[in-house]
């Protein structure tokens, strides 16, 4: 193997540069050439490359988002689309590729192994930690530690109002990031896809805080929170309560800024252990970290299997909110 390629796909998570930083320098090792594909699966079909060498990757660690650029690209579910990637990347020589994303792009990267003979190795980066084969995607434990803060700040504020607060963070299919952050921000109740909102008994919760002397009321929502969104949970609360309540959407805040040292650490290592697996001839899979080890899972796992939250978090939750 001579020439390999890395992109990023799907939504952008902080530590994605970390990577692809990572990628390019182990690659130095193996003496291999590394593409750089601008605006991920799109800018393959667009032939949009760029040589990355060990110093164009330098001082990007501590920067968010990806310099590669990143796009969706409805061609790359289509077997036109898949097959027009093969051609590109044999003509350009090409014979591997690093795809740096979330479960979406792992769909189209294992499409793309089977219509080739392109060896892939898929690292996995999204803030919602929802892919199956790791402990924790790149990205990660930078959205929390983002939503931790503003959720801090709105305790504040909250506590001197003595006002019910309902702060919506991202998972709209998983309540991974709901959940640490509701956890490590003190939250009275935690509102995630996983289970099941029961309003009325999240009316209960609140009314019972405010009458042991609680200043504040903070219910942290999943996005994807099977009850409504964030609007329409607070909505049916007030019109049981008819208690002040101010809604704070975080939104993409919890996508941008620098990544913490775990998530440029973790970046790191992961696409070290890409780059070692295609030099040992290795296709098909993505690098994880579990337990602490790097670990290799099929790719096609990682697209089928759903990953495993920790449900004694949830009981927790309501132990400290007392």
């Amino acid at each position: 193997m001579k020439k390999i390629g890395v992109l990023t796909s799907g939504g952008d998570a902080p530590g994605m540069n970390a990577c692809i930083r990572a990628v390019v320098r182990c690659a130095a090792r193996y003496k291999l050439e590394v593409i750089g594909i601008q605006r991920g699966y799109y800018g393959l079909l667009e032939k949009d490359f760029i040589g990355l060498t060990p110093r164009s990757v330098a001082n990007t660690i501590q920067r968010g988002g990806t310099f590669l650029g990143s796009a969706r690209c409805e061609e790359m579910k289509t077997e036109e689309g898949i097959n027009k990637a093969v051609q590109v990347l044999r003509k350009e020589g090409i014979e591997g590729l690093i795809p740096i994303g979330g479960d979406g792009t792992f769909r189209g990267v294992v499409a793309l192994a089977k219509a080739g003979d392109i060896k892939v190795i898929g690292i996995p980066a999204t803030i919602d930690n929802d892919v199956y084969g790791t402990d924790y995607a790149i990205g990660f434990d930078t959205a929390v530690n983002t939503a931790l803060e503003a959720i801090d700040k709105i305790r504040d504020t909250a506590g001197s109002l003595q006002r019910l607060f309902f702060v919506e963070v991202m998972g709209r299919d998983r309540g991974f990031i709901a959940l640490d952050v509701g956890i490590a921000g003190g939250a009275e109740d935690i509102l995630i896809p996983e289970t099941k909102t029961e309003i009325e008994q999240l009316c209960l919760n609140i009314r019972r805080n405010f009458k042991k002397g609680k200043k504040s009321n903070i219910v942290v929502v999943a996005e994807g929170d099977e009850a409504g969104g964030v609007f329409q949970v607070a909505q049916q609360v007030w019109e049981r309560l008819r208690l002040d309540y101010r809604v704070c959407v975080l939104g993409h805040i919890q996508r941008g800024g620098s990544p913490t040292a775990r998530d440029r650490i973790l970046a790191s290592k992961l696409g070290a252990a890409a780059v070692d697996a295609l030099a040992e001839d290795k296709s098909g899979f993505m690098v994880g970290e579990l337990s602490g080890e790097i670990a290799l899972t099929p790719l096609e796992e990682t697209c089928t299997k759903r990953k495993r939250m920790d449900g004694s978090l949830l009981q927790l939750v309501k132990v400290l909110a007392t």
